[in-house]
């Protein structure tokens, strides 16, 4: 799995132009999905991501997760994370999962940050979405997970 986070000020969804997900401070996150991944990558990156320290404290230090700050995510399914351009100029998508298995992931991702106590909005998978935030600091990373 592959996630592009973003710490927001605020981000929202639509979906034909009706609001289908927005929070206020927190994580906008793009989620993608590979063939290879389990359960367990799943599980990593909700971890990982629910205790990433990158709010700033009182001290202008990047110490506080989105759970200390109280902050939501907005999750989004991406598979063109897995677009490869390495040849030719058309990126060629053979490394994102199919929709059917992809899904299912995507949704137990979302259901392991919820039980970290998270509030989780989500744009609708497969859509065609437009997706607006306020990314604040610019703070962008790029995680993924180890693969056995």
């Amino acid at each position: 799995m592959k996630v592009v986070i973003q710490r927001c000020k605020q981000a929202q969804v639509k979906v034909q132009d009706e609001i289908v997900g927005a929070i206020g401070p927190g994580l906008m996150l793009l989620v993608g999905i590979t063939h290879d991944d389990t359960e367990k990558d799943a599980v990593y990156l909700a971890d990982k991501i629910s205790g990433l320290r990158i709010f700033e404290d009182d001290n202008e230090k990047m110490n506080l997760s989105v759970q200390d700050m109280a902050g939501s995510i907005l999750s989004v399914s991406q598979f063109t994370l897995y677009g490869d351009c390495r040849k030719g100029k058309r990126p060629n998508f053979m490394a994102a999962a199919k929709p059917e298995t992809a899904e299912v992931l995507y949704e137990r991702f979302n259901e392991l940050l919820r039980a970290k106590g998270l509030e989780v909005q989500t744009g609708q998978f497969g859509a065609d979405m437009d997706v607006e935030l306020t990314n604040w600091g610019p703070v962008t990373i790029i995680l993924e997970s180890p693969q056995p």
